[in-house]
């Protein structure tokens, strides 16, 4: 970081902002996995997303309209304390809305809050597993590689410690704490098996509020990488070869999951989740498989994208039961399917619409 400009940016972060708030509205882009946002002044703090107002934006710059009917609006759903102007200042999460008030075909929010009122008595909780890797600058070496080379193959890398093994900590942990001031539920973090490849943890939540607490939690990761120059990739297989790929494992649990017993209902879920793999494939990337035909091989902690699996403790199949909810006979299972740049908000819902028996 060039340390003389941030003193400088600082300089001006500092100022009196004179009663008024900054509110920057996030959303997502016609690629069903880029994120956009834009800033909108209030007049004082704003305490519910009720007070804040519809807004629009270009659509035809974001692949999601076209220039002759370009304006795509913004609803606010959600917000979050924002970590870069810190003060009142706030991070607002916002649904795609047509010129004509319908939901947006890239919105998939809707879709989910609907299914999760329907089975709000069962109080489904998820926890998803983030996978992401870091480049450098370039968007094409990632961090700590050598340019066009390769560094030693894996093994010491996993919740390793030392300059020869880990690449990008100062990025990790400026992200935990900022999704600790945002209010985000992040619950932990390590480097993962690849070289500058990393996840964190968000959850337990529940219904809805997963997808939200996911997309902003990514983009607070994608700006605090603007900090450092470093480059973000969401790429579930961002290196070929004898290299993990990214996922975002789904872990999912019910009351009855949960409850004395549970591991009946952990079974039961599983075998419904058996009957509809392609389904859920199509809805755990943005490209309805493709990205996932690549990191799915049975090889590298996954299973074949081409058959479904379940084993106890078992990280090579489709879905995994952790051995201490085996062990205790209640608990949640983990879906390991999802790709790094799924949309948390379609792997909610196609989940819950096959465990409870929705569709």
């Amino acid at each position: 970081i060039n340390l003389s400009f941030r003193y400088t940016i600082m300089n001006f972060m500092d100022l009196d902002q004179r009663g008024k708030i900054q509110a920057y509205y996030i959303w997502i882009d016609g690629s069903g996995q880029g994120l956009r946002g834009k800033t909108k002044t209030m007049d004082g703090p704003i305490k519910s997303v009720d007070e804040l107002p519809v807004w629009n934006f270009d659509g035809s710059s974001t692949d999601q309209s076209d220039g002759e009917n370009s304006d795509v609006y913004l609803k606010p759903v959600a917000i979050f304390r924002d970590p870069f102007r810190r003060g009142d200042n706030i991070l607002v999460m916002c649904e795609c809305y047509t010129f004509d008030d319908k939901p947006h075909p890239t919105n998939k929010r809707s879709e989910c809050l609907s299914v999760m009122d329907r089975v709000a008595e069962e109080h489904p909780w998820f926890g998803i597993e983030q996978e992401y890797t870091l480049y450098e600058a370039d968007g094409v070496t990632p961090l700590g590689w050598p340019v066009n080379g390769f560094p030693g193959p894996q093994g010491p890398y996993y919740c390793a410690v030392g300059a020869q093994n880990v690449f990008g900590r100062k990025v990790v942990e400026a992200h935990y704490r900022a999704c600790m001031f945002a209010g985000i539920r992040i619950a932990g973090s390590n480097a993962e098996v690849m070289p500058s490849q990393w996840e964190y943890q968000v959850g337990p939540c529940e219904g809805i509020d997963m997808g939200d607490h996911l997309w902003v939690s990514r983009w607070i990761l994608c700006r605090v990488a603007e900090e450092f120059n470093v480059v973000v990739s969401f790429d579930p297989k961002p290196k070929a070869g004898e290299w993990n790929g990214a996922g975002c494992h789904t872990n999912i649990s019910t009351l009855k999951m949960r409850q004395d017993g549970g591991m009946a209902h952990i079974i039961t879920a599983i075998e419904k989740m058996s009957h509809k793999q392609r389904e859920h494939i199509e809805e755990y990337d943005p490209k309805k498989g493709e990205d996932n035909t690549r990191r799915l091989t049975g090889r590298h902690e996954t299973a074949s994208i081409e058959q479904f699996s379940y084993g106890v403790a078992h990280r090579g199949a489709s879905i995994r039961i952790p051995r201490q909810c085996d062990n205790d006979g209640k608990g949640y299972f983990e879906d390991r399917r999802p790709a790094s740049n799924c949309d948390p908000y379609s792997v909610t819902s196609r989940i819950v619409r096959t465990i409870c028996d929705l569709d």
